[in-house]
Formats: structure tokens, C-alpha cells, sequence
């Protein structure tokens, strides 16, 4: 079993974005969303949703980033 860095998608309202992408990257996320829909055994019904779970995973693991929010004064 592969062990990815993300679990099933969270259903929740989405924020409209408009984001251009690549060509590769695209074929690289519908790629992701079928060995996804394999691990966790739903399937991902448009690979753009991955992108939101993905960014949040990223920010959520970054220490750099972590460090750096850390030190940023509370508003």
C-alpha cells in the first residue's frame, strides 16, 4: 500500500479560484486522484479538487513556515 500524504477529501463549501495550470501538472493531479480513489476507495470526482487538500497539507507540514508564523506578532 502507498502511503500518500493525503487522506479522503473533506466535504466542505468551497471558495471560487481561478488558477490557470499546466498541462503536467494537470495530467500529474487526475494521475494522484486515481491512485487516491484506489487508497482510500473514493473516488475523486475532478482532480482540481485535490489542489485545496494539497496546499494545506503542504503549509501544515512546512517547518520553515511554522517557525515564521510563530513569530509574526498576534493581531
Amino acid at each position: 500500500m502507498t502511503k500518500l500524504k493525503l487522506g479522503a477529501i473533506a466535504h466542505d463549501k468551497p471558495k471560487k479560484v481561478t488558477v490557470e495550470l499546466p498541462a503536467g501538472l494537470h495530467r500529474d493531479l487526475a494521475a494522484y486522484a486515481e491512485v487516491l480513489a484506489r487508497e482510500t476507495g473514493q473516488p475523486v470526482s475532478d482532480p482540481l479538487k485535490l489542489i485545496v487538500p494539497m496546499l494545506q497539507r503542504f503549509i501544515a507540514t512546512d517547518r520553515g513556515f511554522a517557525r515564521s508564523r510563530r513569530a509574526l506578532p498576534r493581531v
